[in-house]
């Protein structure tokens, strides 16, 4: 294990105690960097790979750091007892996770081999051999799929679908576990015919059984504020529950289990 402890990273933030993005009780590690940019981004501060300052309650904020694999994974492995207790374990997120490979190849092989579970959290738009190369280490992966139209998925994201599509199916193929989810965003994919298109493409996916479909939000529009950007969603409203609730339906005429948030 030692050598991969000494590969280093970009991260900028480590979330502690989360009950989201995987099973039971886990810490997620926030990477830099991530190839796309989805207007409704809750996230915007991980986009960009380089370090950079925030604005947050009128102070300024250094957002990335650089650290090993050993430091995070001394971070991480101090809550073993509770990924034990609830079968929890690791998620990498983003960002996008793939944008440093290398390191997160490293971090999960090392979580794996101290028996930590492990999860990531992708658009899975990258060349395949990255994705296919930490395959082994991975128990979960949850794979965004935003939307099956590629001219509105790159409108709304900057980047097409078709390599997204296609890593879906071969992930499917040789991944652990694999779930579908589906951010769920007013004007982009918030139709019943849109969400029926995503649910059958996962369907079709071997060996998946499980969707996730995650109403949108704007619980991060003071980060643009805060780095100098404009928020592209304005003022759009979340999905009803009403509304979720007939997607969900929508989703499970597919034989999918689906589950609103994640």
């Amino acid at each position: 294990m030692s050598d991969y402890l000494n590969v280093s990273g970009r991260i900028f933030d480590i979330q502690k105690f989360s009950v989201h993005d995987g099973p039971g009780i886990r810490t997620i590690v926030f990477l830099k960097g991530c190839a796309l940019r989805c207007k409704w981004c809750c996230n915007p501060e991980s986009q960009k790979p380089e370090i950079q300052t925030m604005l947050q309650g009128g102070k300024e904020k250094t957002v990335g750091r650089d650290v090993t694999v050993g430091e995070v994974l001394e971070l991480v492995k101090q809550d073993m007892p509770y990924y034990r207790r609830s079968g929890g374990g690791m998620t990498l997120s983003g960002g996008e996770m793939l944008c440093q490979s290398e390191f997160a190849y490293a971090l999960l092989r090392a979580a794996k081999e101290s028996a930590i579970h492990t999860a990531v959290e992708t658009t899975g738009f990258a060349p395949y051999e990255k994705i296919e190369k930490m395959l082994p280490f991975i128990d979960v992966v949850l794979m965004d799929i935003k939307h099956r139209d590629s001219k509105k998925h790159q409108a709304f994201t900057t980047q097409p679908n078709e390599r997204i599509l296609e890593n879906a199916v071969k992930i499917a193929e040789q991944a652990k576990k694999l779930i579908i989810r589906v951010p769920v965003i007013p004007t982009f994919n918030d139709t019943e015919a849109e969400i029926a298109a995503i649910a059958e493409f996962a369907a079709s996916l071997k060996n998946v059984t499980e969707i996730h479909l995650l109403p949108y939000h704007s619980f991060g529009r003071d980060k643009y504020e805060g780095l100098g950007r404009e928020y592209l969603m304005g003022d759009l409203l979340s999905p009803a529950d009403e509304q979720m609730q007939k997607f969900k339906t929508v989703a499970e005429k597919f034989g999918l289990q689906c589950k609103i948030g994640g």
